[in-house]
């Protein structure tokens, strides 16, 4: 295999080995060497790569970020023209994902929250995930709504919703069953907003 063909196969190796070391050992007793163990290669490599310990952890973030994002491309992409309340059905059920659900994505997500409130990098990555949350619950939401700033109210509220819920299942066993009823009531929550701000499903 070429080395352009390696680069992106070790990249992918690290980010995924250091998903699994914040699992085990949290955001704090990460570090190259425990990254470096999980992915079975040097630690040098980490810095070649990604420039140190920071560089990964920021990487691995966007790649949770990527999983959100692609999940729910695919989820519009495989139904046929999707009304804008189905839209807002599918960013649900992409946030309450098995892959969302997973030890490997809840840990991280957890700690990167908590992380966030001190590490500039990481608000920023935390800012994309919110404005991007936000603005494609809006863009359906206009579309069902006449009033635009009470389309920004419900896309705010069910961003709220959909973050608490997913916390509040993350926290609470058993998660499975958890995650489902979270699934639900904000489902339930969006069209309720829809009916109390008027527009048609």
């Amino acid at each position: 295999m070429s080395k352009i063909g390696i680069e992106p196969v070790r990249k992918l190796q690290l980010i995924e080995a250091t998903l699994k070391s914040i699992e085990e050992y949290g955001f704090q007793g990460t570090t190259i060497v425990t990254i470096s163990r999980l992915a079975g290669m040097s630690s040098g490599i980490i810095s070649h790569y990604f420039g140190g310990k920071q560089g990964v952890i920021e990487a691995a973030v966007r790649h949770l970020l990527d999983e959100l994002k692609n999940g729910l491309l695919l989820r519009i992409e495989q139904a046929s023209h999707p009304s804008p309340m189905d839209r807002l059905m599918m960013i649900v059920e992409t946030n309450f994902s098995g892959f969302q659900q997973s030890s490997r994505a809840s840990t991280t997500w957890l700690s990167f929250w908590g992380q966030a409130t001190h590490d500039p990098a990481l608000a920023r990555l935390q800012a994309v995930n919110n404005k991007r949350l936000e603005s494609n619950l809006r863009y359906s939401f206009c579309q069902l709504l006449a009033d635009k700033q009470k389309a920004i109210e419900a896309a705010r509220m069910t961003a709220a919703m959909i973050d608490g819920m997913w916390l509040r299942s993350t926290l609470s066993p058993p998660q499975e069953h958890g995650f489902q009823e979270s699934e639900r009531l904000c489902k339930e929550f969006i069209h309720l907003q829809v009916d109390r701000f008027g527009g048609d499903k």
